[in-house]
């Protein structure tokens, strides 16, 4: 069979290894210069560094299995997290018992009742019986007013902005399956974190990927933007796609794979029936703004500092080299400061530099000490479609894998539920998907 796939981020690749290694032609199409999607990396004092911060849970099981396929195991470190939150003007510890009872924003009796909660969701396997609550009404009914006006309201608001209320439950209970799992037992018998990193950057598993499928046979086109995706008598034929020459042309594919966001792939397929296209039209989605600043001295000790204070125009804090060395940059300290937007939102709309202009004053809330002159160097990324906003009862709305066109099939961060967009699901996604083509393959045979 001859298989075309829309997108070389992970789920793509990944899809493409399991369709070559079964013997079947793949051709890969990407739009951007270079391959990973929003994993994708970039050169910081002679290391690579991802332009959107990534990590791995230790219950990241098909990312893990995908690396050690790739013989990349003995690059893959794991390594103790720290985790604060910033409140009140303060920075707590907030990834033990200890630090959740120690945590006087909130009084005894909310702190209690909290950890009672985030234990009842880590063991709680029922998560369809969720779906009827937002995130915002579970935590107001279950974890109280003091949990989610000093906590999870602020953090609500600062990842999804005026989204805050429709997040579906199932957002955080995945959240809370996934973080928690990578917490054992760590120093003097306290529960711990241990988050995983590729020393060599998750350029590493794109690049081995990409070896082992055109290995295979495989075709990779970087820099080429799929223009439509050809249907005739209700069945994917092939894709009109515009080369590095700046001209379009056709080709021609017994099955098609699309990894692109739900608002794309229903303009690449204008004949999707109206049931298909109105589940694709009815997710919204947040662009990841991130500035990194390369940075003379660490900011604070915390690898991830959560900002629980929504007069900061910013959801999180993650300082890269207070999870590796800074030996990987050329010494250099690397903080990300992240947000999540949409164009409603001005500060979508700032150029660059008035971006961080905006950011510093507010940097030195959380440390006072910061100094413009800190800053080495800094750099700007945007990436489009990055958080889904996933509702209520979304069970009931996911787009099938299997589209309604023939030979067509789609895989992008919208159809990984009830867990968060993530790598590791991505991997898992990309699998799935491959055996649906490799069933139909066998199906028609």
């Amino acid at each position: 069979m001859n298989i075309g796939i829309i997108g070389a981020g992970i789920a793509g690749l990944t899809a493409a290894l399991r369709l070559t290694k079964a013997g079947h032609q793949v051709t890969l199409y990407e739009g951007a210069p270079f391959l990973g999607g929003q994993a994708s990396t970039f050169d910081v004092g002679g290391g690579r560094l991802e332009k959107g911060y990534h990590h791995l849970f230790t219950s990241d099981v098909d990312i893990i299995n995908l690396i050690e396929e790739l013989g990349l195991t003995d690059k893959l470190a794991w390594i103790d997290s720290s985790v604060g939150i910033f409140h009140g003007g303060k920075i707590y510890d907030f990834i033990t018992p200890k630090d959740l009872i120690k945590f006087k924003p909130l009084s005894l009796f909310s702190r209690i009742r909290l950890g009672l909660i985030t234990l009842y969701l880590r063991r709680y396997k029922n998560w369809r019986s969720l779906e009827k609550y937002t995130a915002s009404e579970w935590i107001r009914k279950y974890a109280g007013a003091g949990a989610y006006n000093v906590v999870w309201g602020p953090l609500l608001r600062g990842k999804f902005g005026s989204y805050f209320d429709k997040v579906g439950m199932p957002w955080l209970w995945g959240k809370m399956h996934t973080r928690l799992a990578s917490r054992g037992t760590g120093l003097k018998g306290m529960q711990g974190e241990k988050l995983g990193y590729p020393m060599g950057s998750f350029a590493e598993i794109f690049e081995e990927l990409e070896k082992k499928i055109t290995h295979a046979g495989g075709r990779i086109n970087l820099s080429t933007s799929v223009r439509d995706i050809l249907i005739e008598d209700g069945e994917a034929k092939g894709v009109l796609i515009r080369g590095v020459d700046g001209k379009d042309f056709a080709e021609y594919h017994d099955k098609i794979l699309s990894t692109t966001p739900s608002y794309i792939f229903d303009k690449l397929v204008p004949e999707l029936p109206d049931h298909y296209s109105y589940k694709l039209k009815n997710v919204d989605y947040l662009s990841a703004i991130l500035v990194i600043l390369v940075l003379k001295r660490p900011f604070t000790n915390k690898y991830w500092l959560n900002i629980a204070d929504r007069s900061i125009p910013f959801v999180g804090l993650i300082e890269q080299t207070n999870f590796v060395s800074p030996e990987l940059y050329g010494g250099n300290n690397i903080l990300y400061i992240s947000n999540y937007l949409d164009e409603s939102n001005p500060l979508f709309h700032f150029s660059e530099k008035d971006l961080l202009e905006e950011y510093i004053p507010h940097l030195k809330k959380i440390n006072p000490l910061f100094d413009k002159s800190w800053i080495e160097d800094w750099y700007y990324h945007k990436v489009s479609a990055a958080q889904p906003i996933i509702g209520k009862n979304y069970s009931e709305r996911i787009p099938e894998h299997r589209t309604p066109v023939k030979d067509l099939y789609l895989a992008n961060t919208t159809q990984i539920y009830p867990e968060d967009r993530g790598t590791n699901y991505s991997v898992r996604m990309g699998n799935l998907v491959a055996d649906l083509i490799l069933d139909d393959v066998d199906r028609n045979a």
